[in-house]
């Protein structure tokens, strides 16, 4: 007779639009699974996919094989593992904490080490990708730590990504990985809401600009995937501007750590400054137009006259 297998518990702490689906995936995966949030709807949602409601980390983490955190910056993940009712009160011994939030690099050193302190293991593991592709079990995970961290935490990297890089035995290279990819998608972004609302200043068919450039050498992911946003007027929040003030920032504090020069970086990290100093940081990213638009006397299209 074959044994079967005991699936492990999960935590996950931060259970927003990426949170939740990673949530799901883990479920679906067959985990038991275990959230909490600062919101209750969100938690409400867990229940309704089969998860369990904690009210802290410090509940979500009790009995847990596996923490995931999906919060937003690196004083979250600091809160949920050693603030008031933090995860690492309760991470049994030899458990994994999966830290999935897009921080320096030096910061995502001193948490693994402080951690790794207590007899717990940590595993660097920024992601990328979206919140369709979270509920779907297929992001990328940029991921860094010990060999024990990956072997533990492995069950919910399989459920969760569909593209894993093991980029290091130590945490912060993965943290760096991803640092490198905010900068260019960032400027990407930036630089597609330039090229798109200087179109509409030259009174040219913005539709028509969309599939040239998409068929032609300076297209790039970023812009055939938010100047549809623009297109459209819609500016619902896939991804916020102030995700990338945030981002760039920590770009640009890590460059003159390093004195090291990111002047491209930094020009868009204004462009996301004045967008969310205009009240437009709760936006979706693409939002940026809106700016250059301002600035041009362009009319861009808005969500009632777009075709």
């Amino acid at each position: 007779m074959t044994e079967t297998a005991i699936k492990p518990v999960a935590a996950v702490i931060g259970l927003g639009s990426m949170g939740l689906g990673m949530a799901t995936s883990l479920i679906r995966a067959g985990m038991a699974v275990q959230g909490c949030d600062v919101v209750p709807a969100s938690v409400a949602r867990l229940v309704e996919a089969g998860g369990t409601a904690a009210a802290t980390p410090t509940d979500a983490a009790k009995g847990a094989d596996i923490v995931v955190s999906v919060v937003v910056n690196a004083a979250q993940t600091e809160a949920v593992l050693f603030g008031v009712a933090g995860a690492a009160e309760t991470m049994a011994p030899g458990s994994v904490f999966i830290s999935s939030a897009t921080m320096d690099p030096n910061i995502a050193r001193r948490l693994a080490a402080r951690l790794e302190a207590t007899g717990r293991l940590y595993l660097d593991a920024p992601i990328s990708g979206g919140a369709a592709k979270a509920a779907a079990g297929q992001l990328t995970i940029l991921a860094s730590g010990s060999s024990a961290a990956f072997a533990k935490a492995r069950p919910a990297l399989d459920a969760m990504a569909s593209t894993l890089y093991e980029l290091g035995d130590a945490a912060g290279v993965g943290a760096a990985f991803k640092m490198i990819n905010q900068l260019l998608a960032g400027v990407h972004i930036a630089a597609a809401c330039e090229a798109i609302t200087f179109a509409a200043r030259q009174g040219l068919d913005l539709r028509q600009v969309y599939d040239v450039i998409t068929a032609s050498a300076g297209n790039s992911w970023m812009f055939e995937n938010r100047v549809p946003h623009v297109l459209d007027g819609n500016y619902s929040p896939r991804s916020a501007v102030d995700i990338f003030v945030k981002d760039l920032g920590i770009i640009q504090d890590m460059a003159r750590g390093a004195k090291y020069p990111v002047p491209v970086a930094a020009a868009a990290l204004q462009m996301f400054l004045a967008a969310s100093g205009s009240g437009l940081g709760r936006q979706d990213d693409s939002a940026v137009a809106r700016v250059y638009a301002q600035l041009a006397g362009v009319t861009l299209p808005d969500a009632t006259t777009a075709d």
